[in-house]
Order: C-alpha cells, then sequence, then structure tokens
C-alpha cells in the first residue's frame, strides 16, 4: 500500500520521515509522495569492483553542490554518467520501503535516473545514478526536484537496513567486506 500525503505529513512531523523537504512539498504536493531536490552531481572514475564478499566503488569528484544563497546550475553532457545526492534525508521507520522514479521532465529532457530502494532502518541522503542518453546539454538547477519518492507500508516483519551505505556516502575509501 502506497502512503498518501496525510500519512505521510503526519510522520515527517512526528518521525522526522523525510528531513529538509522545501516548502512546495510541505504544503502542496503533487501526487502521493514527495519530489526530492538535486544537492551535489558527482563523476566517477578510476575502476569498480564488486564480489561475494569485497567491493570498492569507483573514485569520486565531486563537480557542483547546491547553495541555497547562490542559484547555480549544472550542465550533464550527452553520453555523460554522473551520481548525484539528494538535499534532503531520510530516516526510515521499520514498516516503511521507499521507492523512487524521475520526475517526467528528468526523461522528457533525455536523461536517465538510475534507483534503488530505501530499506526499512535506512538514515541518510540518497544518491542516484544519473546519465544523458540525448543528443543535447541537460542544464539543471542545483536545488531542482529530480525524483519523487513513493512510500510502502510493509506488512509483516522486517530486517532493518545494516549496510555500510548508512548516512547517504557516496563512494567507498578502498576495497571493503561487504556487510
Amino acid at each position: 500500500m502506497i502512503l498518501g500525503i496525510d500519512k505521510l505529513h503526519k510522520l515527517v512531523k512526528d518521525k522526522k520521515l523525510v528531513e529538509g523537504l522545501c516548502q512546495r512539498e510541505l504544503e502542496n504536493p503533487e501526487g502521493a509522495g514527495f519530489d526530492l531536490r538535486l544537492d551535489e552531481v558527482y563523476e566517477i572514475s578510476g575502476k569498480s569492483f564488486l564480489g561475494i564478499e569485497e567491493r570498492k566503488t569507483p573514485d569520486t569528484k565531486l563537480l557542483a553542490k547546491f547553495n541555497e544563497d547562490k542559484k547555480t546550475s549544472f550542465v550533464f553532457k550527452p553520453g555523460n554518467y554522473y551520481l548525484v545526492k539528494t538535499i534532503e534525508k531520510v530516516n526510515t521507520p521499520d514498516d516503511i520501503l521507499i521507492l523512487f522514479r524521475p520526475r517526467t521532465t528528468i526523461f522528457r529532457s533525455g536523461m536517465m535516473l538510475l534507483t534503488g530502494n530505501a530499506s526499512p532502518g535506512y538514515c541518510g541522503e540518497l544518491n542516484f545514478g544519473f546519465v544523458n542518453l540525448g543528443p543535447v546539454d541537460v542544464e539543471i538547477e542545483l536545488g531542482a526536484r529530480v525524483v519523487h519518492a513513493m512510500f510502502y507500508k510493509v506488512d509483516g516483519k522486517t530486517h532493518l537496513y545494516r549496510g555500510q551505505w548508512q548516512g547517504g556516502r557516496v563512494t567507498t575509501d578502498k576495497k571493503e567486506k561487504q556487510v
């Protein structure tokens, strides 16, 4: 079951389900979820490894960061892959799972947003893959709404997230053992 805005606003107030929501999402959201905003943009380089017990993600370089005092944009170049982070932070209760979809303007502009989920127990900012599949530059203002979060009620017992991505880190510093 997808939670409606009335229940989401109550969870934001009572349990800090999502921290840092913009006024629009607090006062006049659309649909049954919240739009989340673009905070940071990273490029990746180097090498990646995913094994049975260990992993190493590529190196990252911060290219742009939202500053509420200064309006700035980032240009996503055709064919390039980026990691992006949200301004908002989630605090996912043990009975909720969050799934993500791009806002339609994103794919109408030739962009693809690659998402996962926020498992019960995950707390932190959210990271996604962003790739410009189109033939044109796509300029997006930092702080713009880029992803829609939908909150699902879990019926039954869950196991809380205990992974190393807790807190919203973007990459590994070195090869590490997976939890």
